[in-house]
């Protein structure tokens, strides 16, 4: 007989529960929609509009499209005091956070592949 998740999760002491919560927080946490983090910021689109110098109707857009150059979601995220940061993920596991802006300056200079060869 199947136990629903919730049954489960009751039966655990309060210590595990608290951090089964606090980590499910953090799993949404990690991925939200543009919109879904604005509102957890407590912002409105006229909030984001007046901090960023653009229209509200502009930050609507930004906030439905599903591609973007990295400026204007780099550029959206700083409305909120926060950095964009990058993160490529390679066979074997290797990750390297590449910051918007530091990649184009170093890829002018060396070309794309000595800078990909430089990050791993």
């Amino acid at each position: 007989m199947a136990i629903a998740m919730s049954e489960a999760i009751a039966g655990l002491p309060a210590s595990q529960r608290r951090a089964i919560v606090r980590r499910s927080r953090e799993l949404i946490a990690e991925e939200l929609s543009l919109q879904e983090l604005r509102k957890a910021l407590e912002l409105t689109q006229v909030d984001v509009a007046k901090a960023s110098g653009k229209r509200q109707d502009e930050i609507s857009r930004i906030e439905q499209r599903g591609d973007m150059l990295l400026s204007t979601l780099r550029d959206y995220v700083a409305c909120f005091g926060g950095e964009l940061e990058l993160v490529c993920t390679f066979k074997g596991g290797k990750a390297v956070r590449i910051r918007t802006g530091r990649l184009v300056a170093a890829a002018a200079g060396r070309g794309n592949r000595g800078v990909a060869k430089a990050a791993l």
